[in-house]
């Protein structure tokens, strides 16, 4: 890979997906299963890159069989997986799905006692490439169980220091299973929160965050933390926008839905396409919107990332050109 500074670096959770082939039924009924790389930040790496941008994720995979098809995923997909390290006695984690169209896809995970991707330490940092990338991107889960928590905060706080005004992204992507106890996870929400310039999740992951799911009030409420962005995902009324001076509604595209599990994640490497290019932020998020859209309309997440044609036969050239 490249020795020129990262246009996107991501932190945290790899592994792999495996999803049913039949749409409906439980997972006792189902007969197959469609394999693929999973994990929501490595899924934003593998979006952003499928739209022409450098990106690697720091994560660990285990010394399993699964772990060098990991890398090779990443790879051909164009991710860069110099980050990549490997837990010696964990394994590379599992994650299961239903497919209940349009709004129902239960997740079961396998990362117990715990997943190698939650093993990152701060000694371990290459803080060059933190400092370098043009956007870090950081999640919610990141911050469940240490040593991540501990890792994660290093590094959005090392790059803040270095330069405040340096985009970093967090992904508030709350997964209540990865938390012991819930009231944690709005705590460590907001020690983060301050490191960062922008902020994305849906109600709920703004709810835990910041107390409130009303979309209005928890723009405010993370603005108020010193954002310069808080962006709200409401559904299929689709997303507010908010900025300290304006805001905006973005309306969604409509489509059939087959799987939402990788809308959130190809929401996440096109809105950084966007910001990579230079973009308002609200036309960042009308591309992020149609790259969700797209991906819902597929059964898988990182295989199923969306290139810029076919984006923009999503949303028109007006929003991709």
């Amino acid at each position: 890979m490249s020795d020129t500074p990262l246009d996107l670096l991501t932190f945290g959770r790899i592994g792999v997906d495996l999803y049913p082939e039949q749409s409906g039924v439980g997972l006792a009924d189902v007969t197959s299963f469609a394999k693929s790389l999973g994990g929501s930040p490595s899924n934003v790496a593998v979006a952003a890159a499928r739209l022409g941008n450098h990106s690697a994720v720091v994560t660990k995979v285990g010394d399993d069989p699964f772990g060098p098809y990991v890398r090779r995923a990443l790879r051909e997909f164009g991710v860069d997986d110099r980050f990549v390290g490997t837990d010696p006695t964990l394994r590379t984690p599992i994650t299961f799905c239903e497919l209940h169209p349009p709004d129902h896809f239960p997740l079961l995970f396998y990362r117990e006692p715990s997943a190698p991707d939650l093993q990152l330490r701060e000694d371990e940092l290459d803080l060059d490439a933190v400092h370098s990338s043009r956007i870090l991107w950081f999640t919610g889960t990141g911050l469940s169980v240490e040593p991540s928590r501990g890792t994660t905060i290093a590094a959005a706080r090392a790059r803040h220091e270095h330069d405040p005004s340096a985009t970093t992204i967090f992904d508030l992507d709350h997964r209540p299973m990865f938390w012991s106890d819930p009231a944690e996870a709005g705590r460590w929400a907001r020690e983060a929160l301050p490191y960062a310039t922008i902020a994305v999740g849906n109600r709920d992951e703004v709810e835990v965050a910041v107390g409130t799911r009303e979309p209005d009030a928890a723009a405010d409420a993370l603005l108020e933390l010193g954002l310069q962005a808080a962006i709200v995902k409401r559904g299929p009324e689709g997303v507010l926008v908010a900025t300290p001076e304006e805001r905006w509604d973005i309306a969604p595209y409509p489509v059939d839905v087959v799987c939402g599990l990788g809308a959130g994640d190809a929401f996440g490497g096109a809105l950084c396409h966007g910001l990579l290019h230079g973009w308002p932020i609200e036309r960042a998020v009308r591309l992020a919107n149609a790259a969700g859209a797209y991906v819902s309309t597929q059964l898988a997440c990182a295989d199923a990332m969306p290139t810029l044609d076919q984006l923009r036969a999503v949303a028109g050239d007006e929003v991709v050109a």
